[in-house]
């Protein structure tokens, strides 16, 4: 039985629709991230989920129960906002505790379920501090152990790391990742923008894009094999390398072509029979790509040079085509050096000109 499962569901304002008859399920104790650009409606699925706004078509069960017309406080779920919402004239002990102190819980619980919170949370110490009195990342410590107290079958996260600074985001993206395995059959769907944060902290990814659902997959999968253009070009940083070109049959096999480049594709797992003479979309990554003087492509120069502590990405041009590179941040390249790139065409991806899809 799935923890959530979402089935055939219609979101629509007024005349505008969202999104129309999407669908998915999640299992007891995975961490699912939403996935995608503003606009693209992972906000709104998220709110759907816990009953924030109403459905036009479809339904939603949680622990196999239809909770589609539920109110939210019946859902057995909990939620974590962009904003930390907490209140202004208590004390953290007395927000974290505020939803069970509403719902009449008796103070023996609600001590033991702060306390333990505060534990996994390692705000313990704060417990007694007003929210003006925390640094941001505290209070959003705080919001999130407000969700934990509840003991909810579903944890709902929208976005709760964005009003943080890099470095905060990274210190709370792990403590999440932690709190996840400490709770064990917790599940947990989170909401970003963020492919860093989807990339280290899922199970699966659910890209989504114009309110439509893109590709489902593991971080890995994601990476590895993106289904269109769009996924390939989200994932990643440095971006994923493009190139124009097309299939063309030779000596045997099949090659991809872009001007002078040529790539020969022994290996590569098409998904279907391979669509030769078509215009197609080749993409690889800027750390497939290798330095080699014996290279496969040769004749490019060294336009730029970025250093970034442990790796360095050169921008390498030869005219027509600009690749990045990502190399090791000892690497003594200097721009205006000419070199030659070699490459696995088990680690590229092609793409349809017209669809945008994976070949």
């Amino acid at each position: 039985m799935s923890a959530v499962s979402i089935r055939g569901v219609s979101v629509a304002f007024e005349a505008v629709r969202v999104f129309d008859g999407l669908s998915l399920d999640i299992e007891e104790g995975e961490f699912v991230v939403l996935l995608g650009p503003s606009g693209c409606g992972k906000s709104t699925l998220l709110n759907a989920v816990a009953g924030l706004i109403d459905v036009a078509d479809g339904q939603i069960f949680i622990g196999g129960r239809n909770v589609t017309w539920e109110e939210p406080k019946d859902r057995d779920i909990a939620m974590v906002f962009q904003s930390y919402a907490l209140y202004p004239r208590m004390s953290v002990r007395e927000n974290m505790s505020f939803g069970l102190r509403m719902a009449k819980t008796p103070k023996a619980e609600i001590g033991r379920r702060v306390a333990q919170a505060a534990e996994l949370l390692q705000i313990g110490h704060l417990l007694d501090r007003r929210p003006d009195q925390l640094s941001g990342g505290q209070r959003q410590r705080v919001a999130i152990g407000r969700a934990l107290v509840r003991d909810a079958a579903v944890f709902l996260f929208d976005e709760p790391l964005s009003n943080l600074d890099a470095m905060l985001r990274n210190e709370l993206r792990v403590e999440i990742k932690r709190l996840h395995a400490r709770l064990g059959k917790a599940t947990m769907i989170y909401v970003t923008h963020d492919q860093i944060e989807a990339m280290t902290l899922a199970d699966r990814i659910v890209v989504m894009r114009d309110q439509k659902v893109q590709q489902i997959g593991s971080p890995a999968e994601i990476y590895g094999r993106p289904a269109n253009l769009f996924v390939a070009g989200f994932i990643g940083a440095p971006q994923m390398n493009f190139l124009n070109g097309r299939l063309e049959a030779e000596g045997g096999g099949l090659s991809f072509v872009a001007g002078t480049l040529r790539l020969p594709l022994a290996g590569y797992a098409f998904n279907g029979a391979p669509p030769v003479g078509r215009d197609v979309v080749l993409g690889v990554r800027p750390e497939h790509l290798a330095l080699a003087e014996a290279g496969l492509w040769q004749g490019f120069g060294v336009d730029i040079v970025e250093p970034m502590g442990a790796d360095t990405v050169l921008w390498c041009s030869d005219g027509t085509h600009t690749l990045q590179v990502r190399t090791t941040g000892t690497s003594r390249i200097t721009r205006g050096e000419r070199v030659g790139l070699g490459l696995d065409p088990e680690q590229v991806s092609l793409f349809a000109a017209d669809t945008g899809e994976r070949l």
